[in-house]
């Protein structure tokens, strides 16, 4: 594997996933007992943005000033991204930056890792050898929270269903492999047979050769519980952008999540687009009834 989040953090999709994942762990927590929350591909679980323009050998053009650098400053967020804002603010100044501009950035484990109460379990899963050291680093001697190297989507099999009773998987492949969607098509399924009450939630880009159409059409065909995509598009169809959006689908979501976030998903449309065309929209595959 050769991907490298560090490039990517904090730019716009970042924003978008965590924004909702951040969303899904507060909702979750309204019921006091707790869940196991799973990440499939953890990453390093923490960034240092000044070496986002770093490459393995050439200088790259950093990612985050169009993400969290376009919230950063703002004092009209809505509610549940100021959320967002705030846990980040809170990270940056953890890891020491005395500076205006965002300096480090949390990834996923570490998000829900501070959102967890004693009775949340969290499991990361990162294939990558350098990664994983990494990511055990930044949470050694952590509580209730474990780090395993190695496939996630082979993870699911030996972790659901969870002992909680309730669990909140999130599946953030690299989308590296040509058959990634297949894959996490047959995470989906598997994950579904095991734990049907299981909250899934599934990154996914939006490019000119994601084929997100028939990813959802997919979905559906597996018959699964109450399905919701959020998807937002930061360019239109004639844009030179490679990634012109990203989605997050969303099995079992929470009672009234989309509710909760259509203002913020709105917000988020205007505030990361990038060029005209672009927007944002929640569509339910599979309507709660």
């Amino acid at each position: 594997m050769n991907y490298r989040h560090h490039f990517h953090a904090a730019n716009f999709a970042d924003v978008a996933k965590h924004v909702l994942l951040v969303a899904l762990v507060r909702a979750l927590q309204k019921k006091e007992k707790g869940f196991l929350f799973v990440d499939s591909h953890a990453g390093r679980g923490s960034y240092d943005l000044e070496r986002a323009a770093t490459g393995d050998s050439l200088e790259r053009r950093a990612e985050w000033p169009e993400g969290i650098g376009r919230l950063w400053a703002r004092e009209d967020l809505p509610p549940v991204v100021a959320d967002y804002v705030g846990l980040v603010r809170e990270f940056d100044r953890r890891k020491g930056n005395l500076t205006a501009a965002p300096r480090f950035y949390p990834g996923s484990p570490w998000l829900v890792r501070r959102l967890a109460r004693p009775a949340d379990r969290t499991v990361m899963c990162e294939l990558h050898p350098g990664e994983c050291g990494a990511l055990r680093a930044e949470f050694a001697g952590s509580p209730r929270c474990e780090v395993r190297e190695g496939d996630g989507y082979a993870a699911l099999r030996a972790l659901l269903p969870s002992r909680e009773r309730r669990a909140l998987v999130l599946l953030d492949p690299p989308y590296e492999a040509a058959d990634e969607f297949a894959r996490l098509i047959e995470a989906l399924r598997e994950g579904i047979q095991r734990f049907s009450t299981g909250v899934y939630a599934a990154w996914y880009p939006l490019t000119e050769r994601a084929r997100a159409a028939e990813f959802r059409a997919a979905v559906r065909e597996l018959a699964p519980p109450p399905t919701l995509a959020a998807e937002l598009m930061i360019a239109g169809a004639d844009s030179p952008l490679k990634m012109k959006g990203c989605g997050l689908l969303i099995v079992n979501p929470p009672w009234q999540f989309e509710r909760e976030i259509e203002a913020a998903w709105r917000f988020l449309a205007t505030a990361l687009a990038a060029a005209p065309g672009g927007g944002g929209g929640i569509e339910w595959l599979v309507k709660d009834v």
